[in-house]
């Protein structure tokens, strides 16, 4: 099938059109959707002009005077996923406060003490699967399972900046003050999120991070 219509799948992808600029690709999971952001990353396609990675999904965006559908869907296909470990070298260590409002809340919900709960959450190797909600806040893979807990049933109507928290398998630096309903941990002064810097996202897909606990 061409054009409009066209969907194609390799593995468990499936590339299917996403407007006239942009090609969406499904992949089975998170290590899979950075394999391929890696790879991309490596081996750009020409006429890419941004990949923008999700849960499940990569948008790959592209100058339609450079390449097509077809074209960008056959040079997507001849990709392989990276190893995440190997490409995510880059690693970002974050210092805590773990006074966080929530952190009785998640120990009661969780059956962990609260010294036990900032342990695991502190031992825990992220890696920064995808930004979204708000720029600079990166959804970080790796939370220890017995720390997976819902969302705040009524969501905070301001959540600070630097506050740390978590919500279903992730966890994340606010990297704004904004509304939130995830539980919060601690907070940190490190920013994620500075227009002033040459990058203005600490936490970019793909990023190691790592959690230490403040000792003043």
């Amino acid at each position: 099938m061409t054009g409009k219509n066209m969907e194609v799948h390799k593995r468990r992808w499936r590339v299917s059109p996403y407007g006239r600029r942009a090609v969406l690709v499904d992949l089975d999971g998170q290590e899979d959707v950075l394999g391929l952001h890696g790879a991309l990353d490596q081996e750009q396609p020409d006429g890419v002009t941004e990949l923008v990675p999700a849960a499940r999904t990569l948008l790959v965006r592209f100058d339609p005077d450079r390449t097509s559908h077809e074209r960008l869907t056959d040079d997507l296909l001849r990709h392989s996923t990276v190893d995440v470990s190997a490409r995510a070298n880059r690693e970002v260590v974050i210092e805590v406060r773990y006074d966080g409002e929530d952190l009785g809340e998640v120990a009661e919900y969780t059956g962990l003490s609260v010294a036990e709960v900032v342990e695991r959450h502190e031992q825990g190797g992220y890696v920064a699967a995808f930004c979204g909600f708000a720029p600079g806040f990166a959804y970080l893979t790796g939370l220890d399972p017995i720390l997976h807990v819902p969302r705040r049933a009524t969501p905070r109507t301001r959540v600070p900046a630097g506050s740390i928290a978590i919500a279903g398998e992730y966890t994340a630096v606010y990297p704004n003050s904004s509304p939130g309903g995830w539980r919060l941990l601690g907070h940190t002064g490190h920013p994620v999120w500075d227009t002033e810097r040459a990058r203005p996202n600490l936490l970019t897909p793909g990023t190691r991070v790592r959690f230490t606990r403040a000792r003043r």
